[in-house]
């Protein structure tokens, strides 16, 4: 392919870094930026320039999901030959190749889980944790060993760091030798010692280094931000005492330290290469001015290493709606808030799979996994398993099926003592558990007994209290619904599963304090890792973004919760009652006739009312609206909307107007419809039947349409 042809289509920022054909070069590249799309240009504008043959090149990323795409992109541009891989494929390729002539005999066995060989570890030295604890043990070795820590150092580098370990760090250190003794007995080598071994094989064997430095000549690495020590180290055995490394990433986007990962070697590449050529690429095609700011604002406050690199974005895209901010009483109705959003954008033709809901923890999705269901809502859940499908929830409804039948006959214990006691036997504690894996598994116990307390808190349909039965019947139900086959739909993802992807509608939600940030981020890196993670959501969004938070866990529940600390400056302030009054009679912003909040989308300004917010209509009125706006439609050969739109007739049938003055008051009554169809809809206001109110049919179906 022509050189200057790989060229064309490329901003002035990624044909600079496309032009860098010789490293070191270092491409900042913010969310949204087309940081993909800059370097697989530059791969093939290489490689036509004859820089580079397609065989030289190894560009390594994170996942086999952005391998691939790297893949498919070369191809398209003319150079199919190039090897895009993960650390971990390359390294598996390398080390199959050379074992025989390094060590000989019998290739180790690759482990791709932990799990039974660190359960065999620990057993050995007389630890015995349950498998949520086994998870959180098979965890921290791992990040022991990307970070290069002996079994020997890990208690005094825990001790040093101020690492929260999920266990006592004497214990960890015990099984962690008796893992890697265990390993090496039974031949087992897993991800972390496979690129030690391979890094280890290139440094130690002259002829192997230089096979390998002959046959790769070029890197490139994505997400630079997300590499942990032993992968630096493995990078750093390829390239030898060369430098034609490219590095691509994002600081502001460095949310898996926890695991190892360290933005240093993104933020001091220029120091360790003073020659480097950086270039930053700072215009989004992602996302809309309005989405662009909040992003911009948020990551303008980062403190800490990762905030000298971070990048102000520079939007490129048309303006879009403003993001919406919501405060609800509590989680139920935040849940079922979103939802009826939700069903609001698909109704204006979003499609469900251009809609996401990210959460922060996997625990929250119950709520919106009902929300939706209940709504009539397509979902799909991704990165994790749906809420019913979980090892520990199906385990706890298998327990509570069995007390039900126990309890038969017998005088029933209070509800929630009883469901508290049986989810205490499979690890309900009063305080969460230290470990990711343990702490996840006690947030899904206690969502489950939250949903005891919330059906224990009114009584059953006939006066009753509810009993453990009742729990059961409506714990079935769930899950019914929950099974239903697969299909595209509405996606609910943690934010960490989210880096990577995007969606026209984005909803961030559960955004208070003790979640976002999550209340174990302790000191100020940790925060800001919480806020670094905040804006990786925001930025997953094309045009509209949506954040919201509760006031409280349950309905009737003490409304405690702060809105996050990362809203600061952002989500408007609740204005007092007699500010509302003022901003009224001024004819300024509109108002929620229920709760008081501001007013953005058009259907809720059209209703005057939030759209979870409650309401009553007479439904068989808004019935007789809606079959007299279908005849008039068809008589005059117009789309439905252009008599009234949906949000119109509710407002009608919500405020019922008996007068002239009072229907002109609706929004979407202008002065023509109100002229042409202002008795008819008074009439059926009143109780007329439809046949006998038709609108006058005469006028320009243009000027209606407007007017609405």
């Amino acid at each position: 392919m022509d050189p200057d042809r790989v060229l064309e289509g490329l901003d002035p920022e990624q044909t600079e870094a496309a032009r860098a054909l010789r490293g070191p070069v270092c491409i900042l590249a913010g969310a949204g930026t087309g940081k993909t799309r800059a370097i697989t240009h530059r791969i093939a504008h290489a490689v036509s320039s004859g820089v580079v043959s397609e065989q030289q090149v190894l560009a390594v990323t994170f996942t086999a999901r952005a391998a691939g795409e790297m893949r498919g992109r070369l191809r398209g541009l003319g150079a199919p030959r190039v090897q895009a891989r993960t650390f971990h494929a390359a390294a598996l390729r390398q080390l199959s190749f050379f074992w025989p002539q390094v060590i000989g005999g019998e290739k180790p066995t690759l482990i791709e889980s932990k799990l039974q060989a660190v359960a065999r570890a620990a057993n050995s030295v007389g630890v015995q944790p349950d498998r949520t604890g086994l998870r959180d043990l098979a965890s921290e070795i791992e990040w022991a060993k990307v970070t290069q820590v002996r079994p020997t150092d890990y208690e005094k580098t825990v001790a040093k760091t101020s690492r929260q370990a999920p266990m006592p760090p004497g214990e960890i250190a015990r099984v962690f030798e008796a893992y890697e003794a265990l390993c090496r007995e039974r031949n087992l080598l897993d991800f972390e010692s496979m690129l030690e071994l391979t890094a280890g094989m290139i440094n130690e064997y002259p002829a192997i280094a230089q096979r390998v430095r002959d046959q790769y000549r070029y890197f490139v690495v994505d997400e630079f931000q997300d590499v942990n020590p032993l992968q630096k180290l493995l990078l750093d055995a390829w390239l030898g005492d060369r430098d034609d490394l490219c590095v691509v990433g994002d600081p502001s986007q460095t949310i898996y330290s926890f695991a190892g990962a360290t933005p240093g070697y993104l933020t001091g590449f220029a120091a360790r290469y003073p020659h480097a050529t950086v270039v930053r690429l700072v215009r989004d095609y992602r996302s809309t001015p309005q989405v662009v700011r909040v992003a911009n604002h948020v990551i303008a406050q980062a403190r800490g290493t990762t905030s000298a690199g971070h990048l102000t974005l520079q939007a490129q895209r048309p303006d879009g709606p403003d993001p919406m901010y919501q405060e609800y009483e509590d989680e139920p109705a935040e849940a079922t808030g979103v939802a009826r959003k939700i069903s609001v954008l698909l109704e204006n033709g979003t499609p469900a799979g251009e809609i996401a809901i990210l959460v922060r923890t996997n625990s929250q999705s119950a709520a919106y996994e009902q929300a939706l269901a209940d709504e009539g809502v397509p979902f799909t859940v991704r990165g994790t398993k749906r809420f019913f499908e979980r090892p520990e929830i199906k385990q706890a409804v298998h327990t509570l099926r069995g007390a039900r039948h126990e309890a038969a006959g017998e005088a029933p214990e209070p509800l929630v003592h009883t469901v508290r006691q049986l989810l205490g036997q499979l690890g309900l504690t009063e305080q969460a558990p230290e470990g990711r894996q343990a702490r996840e598994r006690w947030e899904s116990l206690a969502a489950l007994a939250q949903l005891a307390e919330d059906m224990a808190a009114k009584p059953a349909p006939d006066g009753r209290a509810v009993t453990m039965a009742d729990l059961v019947d409506e714990l079935e139900v769930r899950m019914a619904t929950e099974h239903a086959p697969g299909f595209e739909g509405v996606t609910l993802a943690s934010l960490h599963s989210a880096k990577g992807l995007e969606w026209d509608a984005v909803f961030l939600v559960g955004l208070t304090e003790g979640m976002m940030p999550i209340i174990y981020a302790e000191t100020d890196e940790q925060v800001e890792e919480e806020r670094r993670l905040f804006y990786v959501g925001v930025t997953r969004a094309r045009e509209h973004l949506a954040m919201s938070w509760s006031l409280a866990r349950s309905p009737g529940g003490r409304k405690s919760r702060k809105p996050s600390r990362f809203l600061d400056g952002l989500r408007p302030a609740s204005p007092s009652t007699s500010a509302r009054r003022a901003e009224r009679r001024k004819g300024g912003v509109a108002r929620c006739r229920v709760c008081g909040n501001a007013l953005g989308e058009t259907a809720e300004r059209k209703l005057g009312r939030c759209l979870d917010c409650p309401s009553s209509y007479d439904e068989a009125l808004l019935e007789r609206l809606r079959d007299w706006r279908r005849a008039n439609a068809q008589e005059q050969k117009v789309p439905a909307y252009v008599v009234f739109t949906d949000a119109t007739l509710q407002a009608i049938a919500e405020q019922e107007p008996t007068s002239v003055s009072q229907l002109s008051a609706v929004s979407g009554v202008g002065a023509v419809k109100l002229d042409r169809y202002g008795e008819a809809v008074l009439a059926l206001v009143s109780g007329a039947e439809p046949a006998d109110v038709m609108g006058d049919p005469a006028g320009d179906n243009g000027e209606e349409a407007a007017d609405d």
